[in-house]
This record gives structure tokens, sequence and C-alpha cells, in this order.
């Protein structure tokens, strides 16, 4: 018997088996699936079949081949993409079910692959999905083998088509996977919605629908039950619901449960309810699964902006992409972690992620820190941006793609917005879509949410341009223009208005150029003229007046949108440096200049401006550097707040005192001569003084200086350790124009340096190099551990002494 017959048979004996035979089998099982993979690039074979050939390594997922790649000055990927190729991915996983869970239903599902996916299992394809961000699944239980056999998972990735995207994308099955195990009578996936129709101090009542598979041919009496637990974990209310001669099919479910006293999902108290729901059928649990939902009361208002429980609220955002710099597009938990927590320290309240669905974990991250989240799904629609990307799909994959989004991430408490797309080319070139793509995307969100408002980020502001004029949405969403911000309610009479992407100003971190602080530059002149000037290293300074033809430096778009209560926030662009898109320049530098955050992590000084805005702490920031030859004048900036004055002293020699203009929200001492030594600031509120900040001189380079963000990391959730150098002088002080190379290395069973980076856009090195030169001082190094135990990094640079940091593994 050939292997094909053989799989029809079993097939047919494995849906008899499901549809006639006895309720047993445990509740679901979601078991991880990321251990344990081989992995080859190769566009020629085809691999459904098991593998063969050399080539093949084994590694776990998350993972991004293109990251690994060399940067090439020709790559069919381009600037967009960081100059890092794509290619034909294949990926193999063998493994063996017990046979207890023969009667029950068997799936794999997949949070992200980039992008044109094929699934095989035992060689009988599964089915393919061209988005690369759009999870997935597929059932497995009609091909599977029992009695101990082995089974083989195999994954095509096709990212070979370039270029398909306008940013770094990576390749690969980037996001977690998972084999989920259900009975036959469960809860189908992404059917569960708990929704508020009612909400106040007194009482919540929520509706909570979900759908019910039965696959078994006789009829079945279950009962439905779900107890809602509070924030801290007691049960608050429960309902249940019988169903009797429940036949074959899909059944809906719908129950109204009443919290009294709710406590409310708030950014400063992001309060997350969970309910859990169990099928019950002939006295046993069949099905069970929990759900996070919060509870909040929220409107956008044409002249008040935003309102979240009562209070207006300015939207303090930034832009995210997916990527997480050095690691590339391989999602790790704590990597997302990190950049949320920066971002928050910042005063940042809002998130949009740009330009496609974030990973659920990213989105968890956001409910229990508290972030008003744009969720945006479509970099493109029918009008193509790049040869092949998304366009070539739209037609046949957008409804499924959409719905399939917001199924998946409607229950988040974070989620405030639905952004329907992104600069969209029918803008332009298309009435006829560019009408009739946003009434049919809003009916979806409407059909499977209907508590969220739509958005379109639109950076053509013509009245003729249908998507911008379209009345679908709820909110009309710019991207920049911030000159017409202001008028908004007479050019959209009755409109609400929110700023989707804002600002696109230029630095690198710790360069400065000295030129008048208040000259600008706009780089490129024009975003069709190709950039010849700049400076000869691709830098860029970092002193807050260079930015793009179509944005604004970060203090005018900042001061603007503070000062309308009509705008409902904004999301700058962007809060982190990302992977492609190295505006305004082109080779060799090989990512962006926009963020707030460089791509290692380290702030910006323009970060300090923000804060200094946004949060409620007393700032007070400092720059530049004070390394200058003598005969230098230097403008001195200084971002502070909860004070009205500042003093600056060089020396201990007073240099003079500022009060804040009211229409500024920096302070600059123009054109201080230069002159070694101390160079101080103190505020003052009143005659009190709040604080002071001194920088120096730096001497001669002198060791390096480690210091860990984490001094322990947890083993178990593939925490990272991430570990600052600095090269400093005899007296600490860092050193701003050292660029040693610096070697780590980690001791500790199972562990290893995975990444460095040093927040440079032009180094060409390769991210997975355990060696890295500092830029303008500082590097990073990305650790982890399989193991348990003590950690003990080493950073070396000739010349230098050295430095060991220790963390613990647990």
């Amino acid at each position: 018997m050939n292997l094909t017959c053989y799989n029809k048979i079993l097939g047919i004996l494995s849906i008899l088996l499901l549809m006639t035979g006895p309720l047993v089998g445990q509740p679901r099982q979601v078991i991880n699936f990321n251990a344990g993979w081989w992995f080859k690039l190769d566009s020629s074979q085809h691999h459904a079949n098991g593998r063969n050939g050399e080539g093949w390594r084994f590694l776990d997922l998350p993972h991004d081949w293109s990251i690994e790649m060399p940067f090439k000055e020709h790559s069919p990927a381009g600037s967009g993409a960081a100059y890092l190729d794509g290619g034909v991915g294949w990926y193999e996983k063998s493994f063996v079910l017990a046979d207890t869970d023969r009667t029950q239903r068997i799936f794999i599902a997949f949070e992200g692959v980039y992008e044109n996916s094929e699934v095989w299992i035992n060689g009988h394809f599964l089915g393919k999905r061209p988005n690369g961000y759009i999870g997935f699944e597929y059932e497995l239980s009609s091909y599977l083998f029992w009695d101990g056999r082995q089974n083989r998972l195999s994954v095509k990735v096709d990212n070979n088509k370039q270029p398909n995207s306008r940013f770094y994308s990576g390749s690969g099955i980037y996001r977690d996977v998972q084999l989920l195990i259900r009975n036959p009578i469960s809860i189908a996936t992404n059917s569960t919605y708990i929704k508020p129709i009612q909400l106040n101090a007194k009482n919540a009542i929520v509706n909570l629908s979900l759908d019910i598979e039965h696959l078994r041919k006789e009829s079945k009496t279950i009962s439905v039950r779900t107890q809602l637990l509070s924030p801290k974990g007691q049960v608050v209310a429960s309902q249940q619901t019988v169903l009797t001669a429940l036949k074959k099919g899909i059944h809906p479910i719908n129950q109204q449960i009443t919290i009294d006293n709710p406590v409310l999902w708030d950014i400063d108290n992001p309060a997350q309810y969970k309910a859990k729901v169990q099928i019950v059928a002939e006295g046993r649990i069949v099905d069970e699964l929990e759900t996070k939902f919060g509870l909040r009361n929220f409107s956008f208002d044409q002249q008040q902006g935003f309102i979240l429980n009562g209070k207006r609220l300015k939207i303090r955002g930034v832009c995210l992409h997916s990527d997480l710099g050095a690691l590339g597009m391989a999602f790790n938990r704590s990597a997302a972690l990190r950049q949320l927590r920066t971002m928050k320290a910042m005063g940042v309240n809002g998130i949009r992620t740009s330009h496609n669905p974030a990973a659920p974990a990213f989105l968890d991250l956001c409910d229990s820190l508290g972030f008003i989240v744009m969720s945006e799904t479509f970099d493109v629609w029918k009008g193509q941006k790049n040869p092949f990307d998304y366009h070539l799909y739209w037609d046949q994959w957008y409804k499924r793609d959409f719905a399939d989004h917001v199924k998946r991430d409607r229950n988040h408490p974070a989620l405030f917005i639905w952004c329907l797309g992104n600069e969209a080319q029918e803008q332009w070139h298309s009435k006829s879509d560019g009408t009739a793509i946003p009434l049919a995307l809003a009916a979806i969100v409407d059909s499977l949410d209907g508590t969220r408002p739509t958005t379109i980020a639109n950076n053509e502001l013509s009245k003729n341009n249908p998507v911008l004029m379209s009345t679908a949405v709820d909110l009309v969403g710019y991207n920049y223009n911030h000159k017409k911000w202001a008028s908004f309610p007479q050019d959209h009479p009755g409109k609400k208005f929110i700023v989707t992407e804002s600002t696109s100003a230029l630095e690198s971190r710790g360069q400065y150029d000295l030129v008048p602080y208040d000259s600008v530059r706009m780089w490129p002149e024009r975003w069709d003229i190709p950039f010849n000037g700049g400076n000869s290293d691709k830098g860029i300074s970092a002193y807050d007046n260079v930015y793009t033809p179509w944005g604004s430096d970060h203090h005018t778009s900042l001061w603007l949108m503070e000062q309308y209560d009509h705008i409902a926030g904004m999301y700058v662009w962007t809060g982190f440096d990302y992977l492609g898109e190295p505006t305004p320049y082109t080779w060799p530098a090989r990512s962006s200049y926009f963020g707030i955050v460089d791509l290692a992590g380290f702030p910006k000084d323009v970060y300090y401006l923000y804060q200094s805005v946004w949060t409620e702490k007393p700032v007070l920031h400092l720059l530049p550097h004070w390394n200058w030859k003598q005969g230098d004048k230097v403008n001195v900036v200084v971002y502070f707040s909860q004070a009205d004055r500042v003093e600056l002293y060089c020396n201990g020699r007073k240099i003079g005192e500022q009060t804040k203009d009211p229409q500024r929200y920096d302070l600059v001492f123009k054109a201080v001569d230069f002159e070694p030594g101390t160079l101080e600031v103190i505020s003052y509120r009143g005659g009190e003084k709040v604080l002071s900040k001194m920088i120096r001189t730096a001497a001669k380079p002198y060791r390096v200086k480690l210091v860990t963000e984490n001094p322990t990391i947890n083993t178990a959730n593939k925490e990272l350790a991430f570990v600052h150098a600095y090269i400093v002088d005899d007296s600490d002080t860092l050193v701003p124009d050292a660029a040693h190379e610096i070697e780590f290395t980690v001791e500790g069973e199972g562990a290893a340096i995975v990444a460095t980076d040093n927040g440079n856009t032009t180094d060409l090195q390769r991210f997975q190099s355990s060696s890295r030169k500092a830029f303008h001082g500082k590097a990073l190094a990305i650790v982890a551990s399989k193991n348990k135990g003590k950690l003990v990094i080493t950073a070396k640079s000739q010349g230098l002494m050295a430095d060991k940091i220790q963390i613990a593994a647990n």
C-alpha cells in the first residue's frame, strides 16, 4: 500500500472516531511548539516529504533568518528592508502524540510567518497563507500517525520576491507556534468575545459570546459554565447555560453577566478581569478557556479630543515597528517589554502598531502596562507600493486576513482604535477603490467588534481624496501636515480628529553639528529627489533641527498637539529606531534615524524633551557633551520641568540664567565658549533649587564599564539580559567620541551572546557578532542562557581595562 492510500484510509478512520467514538479526552491542551526545529535555506528543493541533503541546522523558534544575513548593497530587498536578503526557507519538526489524544482534535497554530507560508503534515498539504503578519491554524487530526509513530510537520516560507515591503519584515517563523489539542466539543478559535453593554460605577453588564463546535453525530446535552474573576483573582460573577440535544455543527452562545462595583481599566491602573469558561458534557469538563478583558468607558469628541473613564486624556503616543533591533523580527517578550517600559518612562501612553498586527504577547504587555493602542492591519491595499507587496493578494485575502485580525485581538483592553490602512495609494490613484475599500473594512469591524472607532492614516489632505473624505471611518486621521491641525474643525466640521503619524525628525544619538541652533535643515529637500547632501559619515545632529520635508522637528509637533483640545492625540514617528528606511541616506545606512530611542535602546536627547512634557517627574537634561576644541562656540540646550528658570555654570563661573519661554519647552544658551572642565545647570522653582546636572570634559579612554539593565533573567521565559558597555576615562566620565572595538564573552553553561549593537545606523557588522565598536562611547550586548546559574559577562578592548559583571539565570 502506498503512502497516499494509507493516509486516506487513516484520515477516514480518524474522522469516524471523532464523529462516533465515546466522549473521552482531557480539556484543551496548549503546547508550546517552539523548540526543536530543523531549518534550511533552500529555494531549489521540495522538502514536504522530509529533510534531504546537507545544510540543515537545529534551532528553536521564533526565528528570523534575514537578520543573520550579511548586509548587501545590492540586495533586492533594498534600503527599505535594511539591505538584508530574503529567500526561501524550510522548517521541519518531528513529534509523537500520546494515544490518549487519539480521539481529540489536533491543531497547529502559527502567530506569524513572513511570508507566503505553506504547511504540510506527513506529506499532506494543509494550506498557504501569503500575509506575513496574520496568525493562522490548521487542523492536523485526519493525517496524524499514532502508536508511537513520528509525525512530520513541514513549513515552506517564501520571501524570495523582493522588494515586498517598505520596511524590514524579516523572514521565517518569527512568532510563537503552538500545538492545540481540543475535544470534539470545544470552543471555536477566537470566537470568544466579551463586550460591555452597560458600565457605570455601580455595575457592569457584559455580554460574553462564543461559538461551540460540535463534531459528533450524536446529539449531546452540555452546559457552558462561566466564572468572572476580578483583577485580584476573586470570583465576582458566574453563569451557566444548558443546551439540550446539541447536534453536530457550530452553535453560538450568548451570556449576559453582571459585575458589581466594577474596577475600570486605565493607563495608570490597567486592571483586567478574566473570564473562565468551561464546557461540561456527561459530567466532565471537555473544554476550558480563559480570556482576559478590561472594563473602560471612552469616547472621542470633536471639541474635547479623547475621554477615558470620564476624564480628558491626551493620547501621547509613538509608532513602533515590529522588529526588535539587533534581534530582527524574532519575537521575544523581554525585548518587547524593554521597549515598552522605555516608552512608559518617557511618558508615552499610546502605541501605534505600524504598519501591521502586532504579536499577541505584545498586546498582552500593552494591556498590563496601560497603553492606548491603535492597531493597524494594512500598509497596502489594492494599489501597490512595491512590486511584490500585499496588493498581489488583496482581492483574495483581505476579508479573511482582516476578520482574523479583529477576532484575535478584540478582547484586548489596550486596543482602542482600528486603523484600516496607512497612506494608501487609493488616496490618489483610484477613486472607486478609495471609496469602496474603507466601507468594506469598516463593515468588518462593525460586524465583529462594534465598540471601537476606525481611522485611516492619510497623508493627502485634499478633499478630492476619497479615503480622507470617507464616511465609513469614525476618526479622521492625519499623517503629518502639522500646519493644518489647528484648522481641522473648520476643514472638517463635526468630525473627530487624531494625528495618526507625526514629526519624522532625524537624529543620530550623541552626534552634534556646530551650526546655529535655530537653523533647520530639511533632509531630503523633497521625498522624490535623491539626497546627495548631509554628513560624510552619514550621521545626523541630535540637536532636533533636522527633519524631513513632510514632517517637523520634535518640538513643533509636540507643542501644537498639546495646545489644541480638538486633537485627541498623536503617534510620533517613531519611538525606537528600526531596521530599514534609513531616510535621508542610502547605503551604507541600513536603519532609521527617526527614533526617539536608537536601535540599541539608548535614548537620544529628545527623549528628555518628551519626558519633561509628558511626565510629572522633575526633569533636567543638558546637551551636548563637553568635549570640544578650544575656540569652539557651543549651543547648550536644556530640557527641564517642574521649574521656572535655570542657571548655567562653566567651571563654577556663572554663564547666565534663563526663564522658560511660554512658547517653548526648551532653553538654549547660544554660542557658549568652550573651555575644558565642567558644565553645570541648576533648575529652580521660585527660589528653591529643584535639580542640578553636571557634565565633564572627558579625558583619554581608560576602561570599559559594564552596566546591566536586569541583574536576573528567567530562563524558562527565554528572558534576555541587556548589558551596556561604556568607554570611560579614569574618572568614569563617558568619552563621547570613543569608537573602540569591544569584545564580549559570557561564562556559564548554556549561555551565549545572542547579539550586539551600538545604535550606529551605518554599522554593517552582523548583529550576531560578539564584538562591536562603541558608537559615541556606547555599545550593547544581549545575553541569553538555556540553563540556570551564574553568568559572568566580560568586555575587553585593546589598550583599555576590561570589566566583568554577573547576572543570575534563574
